[in-house]
């Protein structure tokens, strides 16, 4: 199965406070791995713990993990400390009662003592920080591989496409090439003729010059690697593993068999389905830096 490069994801997980952590993983085409995280400071301590997860998802690309704090609606930014709270309240009223002091307890004037108030800042080392994260990254790459993989069929589908066009015209090469014998025998006795040389289509000399000619312009070698990369290319494109890389380097090798055949056949037309085979190849090459 294929995975493009290019994807989006987004999770999200709940605090028991009622916060939120939102997680968003983004990626570009890029030859090599880099992730870079955007995240609060607090939790800077767990950027490890996702950039493993991260690297065990995407084996090339440039990605980016973005994470945001959410605060429910209503929500002050601050956290109070209820059981300090409730623990000043009661031993106000006990101390009230014992010394005899009439009047309710001030619960707003515990709400100054140190402790009892404090900013609802993340502790980015806590075990629920560390299990929210866990949850709203994974429920992120869950959507970012979802998208990475619909893209990817795709791509497998334009691809397998384009690689039977190259097929076609690897046939017609074929037929074009399998006629050169005749036609540099053809070439030869025109030229004899055409000087005036009285020769015949059995004699020797001919018949060496045709072998030399013909071996210097069979192109066998080079129609039958092609068969080779297709069929190769077609097995990448069912791998499970990634594949990117390996397409790439198998286009090269591709061009380098097309381009030597060109050079090497001269039946009439090879040069322009030649050009045409690049064209479609060039296109397929493109498509390939979309392919993890």
């Amino acid at each position: 199965m294929l995975y493009s490069m290019t994807g989006f994801g987004k999770g999200e997980a709940l605090f028991s406070d009622g916060r939120s952590m939102q997680i968003e993983i983004s990626s570009v085409n890029r030859k090599q791995f880099e992730a870079r995280f955007i995240m609060p400071q607090e939790l800077a301590a767990l950027e490890n713990s996702g950039r493993k997860y991260v690297a065990s998802l995407v084996s090339r690309g440039a990605i980016q993990v973005r994470v945001n704090i959410g605060t429910p609606s209503g929500a002050s930014g601050v956290a109070i400390d209820r059981n300090m709270l409730d623990m000043l309240i009661s031993e106000a009223a006990a101390a009230r009662k014992r010394n005899g002091v009439s009047g309710e307890v001030d619960v707003e004037a515990l709400f100054a003592l140190p402790g009892v108030i404090a900013s609802a800042a993340l502790d980015g080392s806590s075990e629920e920080t560390a299990e929210v994260f866990e949850r709203a990254i994974k429920a992120a790459g869950e959507n970012y591989q979802a998208m990475r993989r619909a893209e990817g069929e795709n791509l497998k589908l334009d691809l397998e496409k384009r690689l039977k066009s190259l097929e076609m015209m690897h046939g017609e090469l074929y037929m074009m090439t399998s006629m050169q014998p005749d036609l540099v025998k053809q070439r030869l006795l025109n030229r004899f003729a055409n000087e005036k040389f009285p020769i015949e289509a059995d004699d020797p000399t001919l018949l060496r010059e045709v072998l030399f000619y013909i071996d210097r312009g069979d192109v066998t070698e080079e129609l039958t690697r092609l068969s080779s990369h297709f069929e190769q290319f077609r097995k990448f494109l069912d791998a499970d593993v990634p594949v990117g890389r390996s397409l790439d380097f198998l286009m090269q090798e591709l061009f380098r068999e097309i381009t030597t055949l060109g050079n090497k056949a001269f039946a009439g037309g090879v040069s322009r389905k030649v050009v045409a085979f690049k064209a479609e190849a060039e296109k397929i090459r493109e498509q390939i830096q979309n392919v993890e």
